[in-house]
């Protein structure tokens, strides 16, 4: 298909990504501080991607992360077995008391006019300790790798997470795999490493080496230092932002094939108007517009890529594979949690125009 992309037909893995796995705590519609009891969901942005891939897509895959042994890290990987993902983990021994630790994320979901609020704990955390080197990187793609990932939200846990980043991107790209990055941009953790100057140099470490971007036109500016018009100019579903920076981010990063995002305009907190955008190859491809009664907003964005991701490796068409992800986001907001509860059927019904009415 027309997506400048060369996908290898086979390989012992479809899909590997590079991040931190972490667990949320959701007091769901109840504010954090006045909650008595919680939900606990494996998460982590870079695994979200691998697990819908697995459990929905039906596709081998695998994430590299750090894992310390303990109760936390024991439900964590229980999860990751559950979703299907092969793990490949660097160990750390938990001291009984400080750590170091898997990192917690707390959450509520709001309702109506009231805002999803999220904070984190990730002091001490194993994953921001991983390094060059933890990976035989020979070793995981001597079998073949189709596609390898990874974000910005384990890229700006530590500099040795970005270095790893980096390394392993390098390595991908020896091996024949196609490389894919989200840039996921989140100022809370760049300003602790050294701002967005700091972050505009790191990543450009590592995006040399992608084919595939996945961020909105804030994350582009933010990310790759590319200047652009007011991100908040216009409607959120307007994707002429988007796509007017496209000439710039190929200018800056020659190698890159294509950039896709997600489109929401949030209305209340459980009501948003979904849509996808994706630049492949020189030609724009656009999804409808859904609006969402959105259950769980968390993980989203992952769906959409996972989806997208999907398509291209599927063999379909950039349209069709937009589609899917879009399909793929959509569905994931229903659901509790930040992974798939979708059938492959389910998205491609959804992908298709399908609609709300009861399956018997």
């Amino acid at each position: 298909m027309s997506h400048g992309l060369n996908i290898r037909k086979d390989g012992e893995l479809d899909f590997l990504s590079l991040g931190a796995l972490i667990h949320r705590l959701d007091t769901g519609i109840i504010p954090f501080r006045k909650a008595t009891e919680c939900k606990i969901h494996v998460s982590g942005g870079e695994f979200n991607v691998a697990a819908n891939l697995s459990d929905c897509f039906q596709l081998r895959t695998a994430i590299c992360s750090a894992m310390v042994d303990y109760p936390v890290g024991d439900l964590i990987a229980e999860r990751v077995k559950a979703m299907g993902v092969r793990p490949i983990y660097k160990y750390f021994k938990h001291d009984g008391v400080t750590g170091p630790n898997m990192a917690t994320v707390y959450s509520d979901q709001g309702h109506g006019v009231r805002p999803p609020v999220v904070f984190y704990n990730r002091s001490n955390e194993a994953g921001a300790q991983l390094k060059p080197g933890d990976f035989d990187w020979k070793t995981i793609f001597a079998q073949g790798v189709r596609w390898v990932h990874c974000g910005g939200l384990f890229t700006a846990l530590s500099p040795t997470t970005a270095a790893l980043a980096a390394e392993m991107m390098k390595e991908a790209k020896a091996a024949g795999a196609v490389t894919s990055f989200d840039l996921n941009y989140r100022a809370k953790l760049w300003n602790i490493q050294g701002g967005n100057a700091k972050a505009v140099e790191t990543i450009a470490k590592i995006v040399e080496n992608v084919d595939v971007l996945v961020g909105n036109e804030e994350d582009l500016q933010m990310g790759l230092g590319i200047p652009g018009p007011d991100a908040h100019a216009k409607s959120k579903l307007d994707p002429t932002v988007f796509f007017a920076m496209i000439d710039q981010v190929t200018k800056k990063l020659p190698k890159v094939k294509v950039v896709a995002t997600t489109l929401r305009e949030v209305q209340s907190t459980n009501r948003h108007s979904w849509s996808a955008v994706a630049w492949v190859d020189g030609k724009t491809y656009s999804a409808p517009t859904a609006e969402l009664d959105v259950y769980d907003r968390v993980g989203g964005g992952d769906g959409f890529a996972a989806g997208f991701i999907y398509g291209l490796l599927a063999g379909e068409a950039p349209e069709e594979a937009v589609k899917l992800g879009w399909a793929h986001g959509a569905l994931l907001t229903t659901y509790p949690g930040d992974t798939t509860m979708a059938t492959l059927e389910q998205v491609k019904a959804f992908a298709k125009g399908g609609s709300a009415r009861i399956q018997r």
